[in-house]
């Protein structure tokens, strides 16, 4: 193969709004993409991503692609979201030195791994999925990158003919976008966990609600709690959709389906919640700081059994014993259960769980249903045009808060 041929093959394609490459040599080289693809062990194939060093996140431009396991396929990436867990495994050396973090991915399938469904995923679908960035097991692999591992039993399909957008700030809607596709799989997932796997709702829709109680979602507006406001009102989970936020978010978040919304700020909030309700027995932080696990833990229960999930894994020890509730247990999730692998990190190991991985590939598929029907909606989103450069602008503007109730995605040039 001629070096020119090389960097033609390996520089991004441009995509139409039928998500097909527009030009007929870029055409000819997708379509015999398999057969180009397996000269890599004889040829160098190298892409730039962005890679933790430290405590830095920096661009990479000879990272190797990653290798392809059972069930995997290869994707072009077109556009990524960040998440706080991006930043926090720089910032406190979660993850090894090189390796390459990122978890939101959109992208063009271009290489098959080993069983994959061929009848279910095609050369040149566009596909969104979800991948353990920053990853001690596979640390080659993250969407940070400008190709991309993923699995596609966690992968959802979405709509033929999606654009980008020509706009900084995207309203929730329907997926019709790059952009909005980009933004929906580490925070719906975590929140079908979170209701599905932990709280064992039903896909169901029951006049009467699946739990004669309510429900406390502390952080509203977060991805995690607007994606959770919708699949408890679309499921009807709960007797009432009880949130926290700042108060003017509450018109968005009532949208989705909260019934009653508590300004955060407000520092009687615990108790205005509590004198409206006592019957909390499922709730979730999704903010999930030392100061908001203490504040959602004394809005439980005081006498029935009750959960309260985060996402930081804290537990009964993060509660201060002088407020401890013997009817009151704290757990939490870890979405990387949901790849069926023991998750390695530093110092610790968490088992495989398959019972999560089946939870979650159920989740996948229920869920792809309704955003292609329009029924679930991706949340408000502020795009970042510059590609790897967006995607390190990303994760500093999570890290200082700078951002309300939007998810970050950065496209890459196109």
């Amino acid at each position: 193969m001629s070096g020119g041929l090389l960097i033609h093959l390996l520089r991004p394609l441009p995509l139409n709004g039928a998500n097909c490459p527009i030009k007929d040599d870029e055409i000819w080289i997708q379509q015999n993409w398999n057969i180009l693809i397996n000269l890599e062990n004889t040829i160098l194939f190298s892409m730039k991503a962005i890679k933790s060093l430290g405590k830095k996140a920096v661009i990479k431009s000879d990272a190797p692609l990653p290798r392809l396991e059972v069930g995997q396929v290869l994707l072009r990436t077109i556009a990524v979201s960040g998440n706080p867990v991006d930043w926090k495994n720089v910032e406190f050396q979660w993850s090894a030195d090189h390796a390459t973090l990122g978890c939101d991915v959109i992208g063009e399938i271009i290489k098959f791994g080993p069983d994959v469904d061929t009848s279910d995923f095609h050369i040149g679908d566009v596909i969104s999925s979800y991948v353990h960035g920053s990853s001690l097991r596979s640390p080659e692999n993250g969407a940070f990158a400008e190709y991309v591992a993923v699995d596609t039993k966690l992968s959802m399909h979405l709509p033929r003919k999606l654009n980008f957008s020509d706009s900084e700030h995207i309203s929730e809607g329907p997926v019709t976008t790059y952009e909005g596709a980009a933004s929906i799989s580490t925070s719906w997932y975590t929140a079908g966990a979170l209701l599905f796997h932990h709280f064992n709702l039903k896909y169901t829709t029951p006049r009467e609600p699946q739990n004669s109680f309510p429900i406390l979602i502390w952080g509203g507006t977060t991805a995690v709690g607007q994606a959770l406001i919708q699949l408890i009102r679309t499921f009807n989970g709960y007797s009432k959709i009880v949130v926290t936020a700042s108060k003017k978010n509450e018109k968005l978040l009532k949208k989705y389906g909260a019934d009653d919304v508590f300004d955060y700020h407000d520092p009687e909030v615990i108790a205005k919640i509590k004198a409206k309700y006592t019957d909390f027995r499922h709730l979730i932080d999704c903010v999930s700081s030392k100061e908001t696990i203490h504040q959602v833990y004394e809005c439980s229960s005081d006498n029935g059994e009750a959960t309260l999930l985060n996402l930081l894994m804290l537990s009964q020890d993060a509660i201060r014993p002088e407020i401890r509730k013997s009817n009151v247990k704290v757990d939490y999730t870890i979405l990387y259960s949901a790849f069926g692998v023991d998750v390695k990190f530093s110092d610790w190991v968490i088992p495989a769980d398959q019972s999560y991985r089946k939870s979650l590939i159920e989740f996948v598929k229920v869920i792809n249903r309704l955003f292609l029907d329009g029924t679930l909606h991706h949340i408000p989103i502020k795009v970042y045009k510059n590609g790897l450069e967006g995607m390190i602008e990303i994760m500093d503007d999570l890290k200082y808060g700078r951002n309300s109730a939007e998810k970050l995605v950065a496209v890459m040039p196109h």
